[in-house]
């Protein structure tokens, strides 16, 4: 990926991942929703060897906006051969009990204003029979849980959307990579208790890139998510539902 979109930019997954594709020599068009953060991230890219950054400030869940959007950076990079989507929002599954007005922005943010990039993109990614769409969903989309259902609900949809579309664009030759983070050290899980099943932003960049040079179609990272979600998966309902997970 030389000429990379990255959606989400300022989160700190992506930070990560916007400084290796900088050290590699990747043009880069950041968007997220605060100027004053995105310009900051482009100014360290640029540092960090990025021969061209622009960035535009929008709220990604402005669904109307993300044609335009993706035509800016089209023009403005001379084309796009990557596209890294890292936007989302963890959510409070109390709040989102309580009221759906809190659970739609999680399922809006998360799945919905996604799967609308990912159609734009997809279109021409399609049309010239190249590109590399990397997508970060989560292990919470692998089973439904009584702690967080409305935020692996936004997740669960995402993959399997995007496992559609993978198999849709696999005869043009355009890479879908679902990537799977378990438990991310980042100001989105500042509130929760750390433990060693929890990773840095710069293990799932890394993981990320891995996969994306690969252009795997699922990747968990770390790796040993993999193995757990096995098994929670294939714990029988009857027992699931008298679990507390």
């Amino acid at each position: 990926m030389k000429k990379v979109i990255v959606l989400g930019a300022t989160s700190a997954i992506a930070q990560a991942t916007v400084r290796l594709l900088a050290a590699r020599g990747a043009s880069l068009y950041l968007v997220g929703r605060n100027a004053e953060n995105l310009e900051a991230v482009a100014r360290d890219a640029a540092t960090r060897g990025a021969p061209k950054v622009e960035f535009r400030a929008l709220d990604l869940n402005d669904c109307e906006a993300h044609a335009s959007l993706v035509e800016r950076a089209w023009q403005a990079l001379g084309g796009l051969d990557g596209a890294v989507l890292a936007h989302g929002v963890l959510g409070d599954q109390d709040a989102s009990q309580r009221s759906w007005a809190a659970a739609e922005v999680v399922l809006r943010t998360n799945f919905l204003s996604a799967a609308s990039l990912l159609t734009e993109l997809a279109n021409r990614f399609e049309a010239q029979k190249a590109g590399t769409l990397v997508v970060i969903s989560s292990v919470a989309g692998d089973r439904g849980r009584q702690s967080n259902y409305v935020y692996g609900a936004s997740k669960g949809a995402l993959t399997v959307f995007l496992q559609g579309l993978r198999n849709r664009l696999a005869k043009s030759g355009v890479a879908v990579v679902t990537v799977k983070p378990g438990f991310v050290d980042t100001p989105m899980t500042a509130h929760v208790p750390k433990n060693k099943l929890f990773a840095t932003p710069e293990q799932v960049a890394k993981g990320l890139l891995r996969a994306a040079d690969a252009r795997k179609n699922e990747v968990y990272v770390p790796g040993f998510w993999a193995l757990i979600m096995f098994i929670i998966r294939s714990i029988p309902e009857p027992v699931f539902k008298r679990l507390k997970l």
